[in-house]
């Protein structure tokens, strides 16, 4: 998304000369979505994420910020302005009763201290106890709230090949997961945003979907899937990260 929009810049330069700029897609302090709103793209859910009629939530919003002196619009009236908040929500509540960590404790307000999203992937420390048996097996990030969404029933699948599914996973255990060194998930992750979380993390992630799995009432979990997720755990426990040896400390409880 970023050399895309790098070289919609570049084409703009090429047509009217050297000017100042950067481009962004979720990779700086940037309001996007409230942007986006005002300039009519979507309008924000409750569950504050920006929705399109023909899309839903499934896109990505990117910037090019400029130094050029940019010809403001005219002010528009109540019936041609931009989208307004909740717009074509109504009533629906969806992504709200979805939120496995109820995050989003109002309409248009979300917790990011509670969000999975932010718990697995933005947090460097500790996830905070409470929150972990709500985490369930999310190792990385959470869609509930969109997927529940409505309006996602119109979202459509990317032509671009960066952006097609990947089944490199889809059979893969937790407990196998947790066994790779910080070599196997640089060298597995490639190319993955995933990786960007660091191998640290993505113990941490597992150590609380394992711990979660002990959790469950015993008939969803087999005995001999039971004993490999504990043996996983203890081979875990002097980890040289005490962020990691927390996690595990506290998942092998429910052991």
């Amino acid at each position: 998304m970023r050399a895309r929009l790098q070289t919609l810049a570049e084409r703009i330069e090429a047509e009217i000369g050297a000017f100042g700029h950067r481009v962004f897609t979720d990779s700086a302090p940037v309001l996007e979505v409230e942007l986006a709103q005002k300039a009519g793209i979507g309008w924000r859910g409750k569950h504050t994420l920006l929705l399109q009629r023909d899309a839903g939530s499934f896109f990505f919003l990117g910037e090019i910020y400029v130094d050029l002196p940019l010809p403001t619009d005219e002010q528009t009236s109540p019936s041609t302005a931009p989208e307004t908040p909740g717009a074509h929500c109504g009533s629906c509540t969806r992504c709200i009763d979805a939120c496995p960590t109820g995050a989003i404790v109002e309409p248009y307000r979300v917790d990011a201290r509670r969000c999975i999203s932010y718990l697995t992937i933005e947090l460097h420390g500790s996830i905070p106890e409470p929150l972990r048996p709500l985490i369930g097996n999310r190792v990385y990030g959470c869609d509930d709230c969109q997927l529940v969404c409505p309006w996602n029933k119109f979202a459509q699948a990317c032509a671009v090949a960066d952006f097609d599914v990947r089944h490199g996973l889809d059979r893969a255990s937790l407990v196998e997961l947790f066994s790779w060194s910080a070599e196997q998930f640089d060298e597995r992750m490639q190319g993955s945003a995933i990786r960007r979380i660091g191998h640290e993390r993505w113990l941490r992630n597992l150590a609380v979907g394992l711990g979660n799995a002990l959790r469950a009432p015993p008939a969803r979990l087999e005995p001999a899937a039971r004993a490999a997720i504990v043996d996983a755990l203890r081979a875990r426990a002097g980890d040289a990260s005490a962020l990691v040896r927390e996690h595990v400390e506290w998942a092998l409880r429910a052991a």
